[in-house]
């Protein structure tokens, strides 16, 4: 049988294999004397162009059914999750501030006078009542020892006119009179003694004195600064803060403070007075802080920098990386009973990996940290809670947990 007569006789249900065993076998057998008895190359052409178009017809009739796919089983993607927490907003503001003694005053005479002697050295640590410097007070010295005399006159008399009151020998007017009188010099020798105090000039409190201008033989008046005393066990820091704090600054917030030293150490403060008033001029208002300088490393006049970090709102705080952006802005993925969802946020303010965020997610809903690029709305997730919430007492587990 040739052929193309194999290629008519054909059923539709032979299979490719039985197709191309007929061919082989067409091929084999009749070749050769097809072509040895046709010469002419343009009908052995058209014999191969037949066979061809045969075989096509043949392979387009037959039914042979493809097997069907088998449906892949799908996975549920694994994610690291970590659950939401809550933080407050930090405003972190800087500011020069100027220090001086947390006690300092300026010693003045309480009157004019000679300086008769100086009694301290510059630099030198006094305690309180210690004396610093003399006047001359012979006159004041003199003044007390009369008012002691005329004391001790006054009461003798008066002392006589009780004894004598009993037998009517004085007058009651005159037991008046030698009582103010008693009373008049009393008062008389203390107001001399306080006039002999004053000149001299003594430490009202602990602490270092400064330089001195004043040197004995001076005469001095009450407008005189003699020197300068400071308690500096601890410096009182006093720097400007803007308006927009006015609120948020509280007594007893923490400073961090520093010298302008080219790495030097700092210092912890606490905030101690707020100024009640808003300079129109700058838009700020003055805050204190006070620092301690019991190493005495410190001096009064110094000027730090002053760090105030600044607690503000409460916000649900995530992992920076969670956050993802779309056509309608940020965007989280949260997880619930193993299924994951969509949630739009708002960013408030980033700190350092973490960010702060306006949404409406409770305290506790897991949010994806990892596996992000692979998430749709909707799809389910088995995940595994982040080991440093795990750590903190906040890992929490769900049906979609990871085993």
């Amino acid at each position: 049988m040739c052929g193309y007569k194999l290629l008519q006789n054909a059923r539709c249900d032979v299979t490719s294999t039985q197709l191309f065993a007929a061919m082989t076998r067409t091929n084999r057998l009749e070749w050769c004397a097809i072509e040895h008895r046709i010469a002419d190359e343009t009908v052995v052409h058209r014999f191969l162009q037949i066979v061809s178009a045969a075989a096509a017809v043949l392979l387009g009739a037959c039914s042979i059914e493809a097997p069907e796919p088998v449906a892949a089983q799908v996975q549920p993607t694994r994610v690291l999750v970590k659950p939401l927490t809550l933080d407050r907003t930090r405003t972190s503001v800087q500011a020069v501030g100027t220090s001086r003694a947390v006690r300092s005053i300026e010693l003045h005479p309480a009157t004019s006078g000679e300086v008769d002697a100086v009694l301290f050295e510059p630099g030198q640590l006094v305690s309180k009542g210690d004396v610093l410097v003399e006047l001359d007070q012979r006159d004041e010295a003199l003044a007390v020892q009369l008012g002691r005399v005329r004391l001790a006159d006054a009461e003798r008399l008066y002392n006589r006119y009780q004894k004598s009151g009993s037998t009517g020998a004085v007058l009651p007017t005159e037991m008046d009179a030698a009582s103010t009188a008693l009373e008049s010099i009393r008062i008389e020798l203390q107001r001399a003694q306080v006039a002999l105090d004053d000149r001299t000039i003594k430490a009202p409190f602990a602490g270092h004195v400064d330089l001195t201008d004043v040197d004995p033989g001076d005469r001095i008046s009450p407008d005189t600064v003699i020197t300068t005393l400071d308690d500096r066990n601890a410096l009182l820091v006093s720097f400007e803060v803007p308006e927009l704090l006015i609120g948020e600054l509280q007594v007893g917030n923490d400073v961090t403070l520093a010298t302008w030293q080219n790495r030097g150490p700092t210092f912890a403060g606490r905030i101690v007075e707020i100024g009640s008033r808003i300079d129109p001029s700058s838009r700020t208002f003055i805050a204190r802080a006070t620092v301690d300088n019991k190493s005495d490393d410190l001096r009064p006049g110094m000027s730090f920098r002053v760090t105030i970090d600044v607690a503000g709102s409460t916000y649900p705080v995530i992992t920076e990386t969670a956050v993802q952006w779309g056509a309608d802005g940020a965007y989280v993925w949260t997880v619930d009973d193993g299924i994951v969802k969509r949630v739009a946020v708002r960013i408030v303010q980033r700190q350092q990996g973490r960010v702060l965020v306006d949404a409406n997610i409770e305290p506790g809903r897991l949010i994806v940290v990892e596996g992000i690029q692979r998430m749709r709305d909707g799809i389910a997730v088995v995940y595994d809670v982040d080991a440093l919430a795990q750590s903190d007492g906040t890992g929490m587990s769900g049906p979609g947990e990871a085993p």
